[in-house]
């Protein structure tokens, strides 16, 4: 749970409309199965991490062994430094992205300008993410508590308007593939954001998730594997859909024109008053230490493939990250995205074309461990 639970909602019901929420669980639902086969493959082809201790692996290390042929003394795949550096790409984008969320959520909350909470946020993030051995132990103390506080502030609202759910469930069906939006050209539309922000939220196939699968210590590969599958239901299925209704049960006169934060927090606004615009604000505050921490542990195996077992390389990324998190605290909300929409797209491409092949491999662990039951 992170972010794109928040922000890549937002961001597809902004572009997309309601529409764009069956589309992310379309893609939910067909993303299980790909996070079941890379979490499974990150398992069987991960390695020893002589930097930070346990276990690395990913994409870049199971499209390295798919590619490289038996007795090549190349010690990188191109394929997989593609994947690599395309992740690192995403990932630099994701940073603006959370940037750009906290310091809109703050200046509605409070009417703080942006370059204060960016400021802030940067100064606190560098402090978490340049102490060695920090980050589990960040997300094992924040991401329970944050997420258990947002879900049940969710279930709230969504039982205080449980009259208004068939018709918002008819919104979204009807939108998703309505004669009004293909009639405007919007269908496509509908479509692609609702797409690409689920794959932002549950990253099912983008390669992203593996990269911390392949760090479990786990009896059995398959295991991982079903259990990220499980992870990608629970991600978009419930906890988006939750954020989505917190939108879509607000009065439409009330969020028209509105995008991004100012869409949310409005929503918010209409639900809980003053306190729910808040609670976003300080949500996505938690949230955003979180996801950041998050990528850059993601970031972690690829720099190591890309540039070998140094501190150095692992250092220079952080900085790269904490500078465009600070860019994206300033920049405009649709520009921040771009980025990140071209390295996830291009993690996609490079993934899949290890994984469909692979994925055979993936199936037979499957069957030795229901072999094993």
């Amino acid at each position: 749970v992170g972010m794109g639970n928040l922000v890549g909602v937002v961001a597809a019901i902004s572009i997309g409309g309601a529409g764009a929420v069956f589309w992310m669980w379309f893609t939910a639902i067909l993303g299980s199965s790909t996070a079941f086969a890379e979490a499974t493959l990150a398992q069987i082809y991960k390695e020893k991490d002589p930097l930070y201790g346990g276990y690395r692996g990913g994409p870049a290390y199971y499209i390295h062994h798919f590619f490289m042929k038996k007795g090549s003394t190349r010690k990188r795949s191109i394929t997989a430094v593609l994947f690599a550096v395309s992740g690192l790409i995403c990932w630099c984008g994701i940073s603006q992205v959370i940037g750009n969320s906290v310091s809109s959520a703050f200046e509605n909350a409070f009417h703080i300008p942006p370059i204060y909470t960016t400021a802030v946020l940067v100064v606190i993030a560098a402090i978490i993410v340049l102490r060695k051995n920090a980050t589990v132990k960040v997300l094992d103390i924040v991401v329970p508590i944050m997420a258990g506080f947002y879900f049940l502030l969710t279930l709230i609202i969504i039982v205080k308007n449980i009259g208004l759910l068939p018709d918002v469930f008819g919104r979204i069906f009807s939108e998703a593939f309505g004669l009004r939006q293909a009639a405007a050209g919007g269908f496509g539309a509908v479509l692609m954001n609702g797409a690409k922000r689920g794959l932002f939220s549950n990253e099912a196939g983008s390669g992203s998730a593996p990269c911390a699968a392949a760090a479990a210590d786990i009896s059995h590969p398959a295991k991982e594997g079903l259990l990220q599958a499980f992870g990608v239901f629970i991600d978009t299925i419930v906890i988006c859909s939750c954020s989505a209704m917190i939108m879509l049960l607000t009065p439409e006169t009330l969020t028209q024109g509105l995008e991004g934060m100012d869409l949310l927090q409005q929503a918010m606004d209409y639900h809980m008053g003053g306190f729910g615009v808040i609670f976003i604000a300080v949500v996505l505050w938690l949230f955003s230490f979180s996801t950041f921490i998050g990528i850059l542990f993601y970031a972690r195996s690829n720099v190591a493939y890309l540039f070998g077992d140094n501190w150095l390389s692992q250092t220079l990324y952080k900085i790269l990250a904490l500078i465009m998190l600070f860019i994206g605290g300033l920049a405009a909300y649709t520009f921040v995205w771009d980025l990140g929409d071209v390295g996830i797209g291009l993690m996609t491409i490079f993934n899949m074309m290890a994984l469909i092949p692979l994925s055979r491999q993936a199936l037979a662990s499957l069957n030795e461990y229901e072999q094993s039951l």
